[in-house]
């Protein structure tokens, strides 16, 4: 895909684990929702594989047919517990400001409950322009087509595939489950080290 050189495009970032850390935070909901449920979650290992959708995460721990239950009882819990430990990873306020002062629009499209994303933007002073949740993998394409995002930012191998779907360029960082060499197999088309190098990317990107 050739670089924009006119109006700067929307620019789509997944969430965790590319603009946020939010493993202590998840990491704490789930303790206090495995104590609740009194069913064993290892939470270290779920940390670790954070993207899917949280029902395809739960079904892990709980049968079928409790898991559509189970999911509203975990996002009971997870303002109180989840919020508060997550941090903005390194870069990510930097990316989302580098893409707005060059006059595009940055959005986050994620396959987290949208209401508990934005909980997560406003408590790390992160100011998208539009946040969308619920969507993942080549789901994420229906949002990313809808706003025109010509570039997705995202940490897992999901994200490549949605980027893929939508006619987007994919912009990986192996800041969460997948490493470089997963990301590139995947089909992404640039793999940064992290957000902190955004801002030289995008910049380079834009010029003619």
């Amino acid at each position: 895909m050739s670089p924009m050189t006119m109006t700067p495009p929307t620019v789509g970032f997944d969430l965790d684990m590319t603009l946020i850390d939010s493993r202590p935070g998840i990491k704490a909901a789930l303790e206090a929702f495995a104590a609740e449920t009194g069913v064993f979650i290892d939470a270290d290992l779920v940390v670790s594989r954070l993207g899917p959708p949280l029902a395809q995460e739960l079904a892990h721990w709980f049968p079928a047919e409790e898991v559509e239950e189970r999911v509203t009882q975990y996002r009971a819990l997870y303002p109180a517990y989840a919020i508060e430990p997550t941090h903005a990873l390194p870069g990510a306020r930097d990316a989302i400001r580098a893409v707005r002062e060059s006059g595009g629009r940055a959005i986050v499209v994620t396959a987290k409950n949208e209401a508990h994303a934005k909980l997560h933007m406003v408590h790390l002073g992160i100011d998208p322009d539009a946040v969308i949740g619920g969507l993942w993998a080549e789901g994420k394409a229906e949002a990313l087509r809808e706003y025109g995002a010509a570039v997705y930012v995202g940490d897992h191998t999901g994200d490549v595939r949605g980027a893929a779907a939508a006619g987007a360029l994919s912009l990986a960082v192996p800041t969460g489950p997948c490493d470089e060499a997963e990301l590139r197999a995947a089909g992404a088309d640039v793999v940064l080290p992290d957000l902190t190098y955004f801002r030289a990317w995008w910049d380079e990107y834009r010029t003619p």
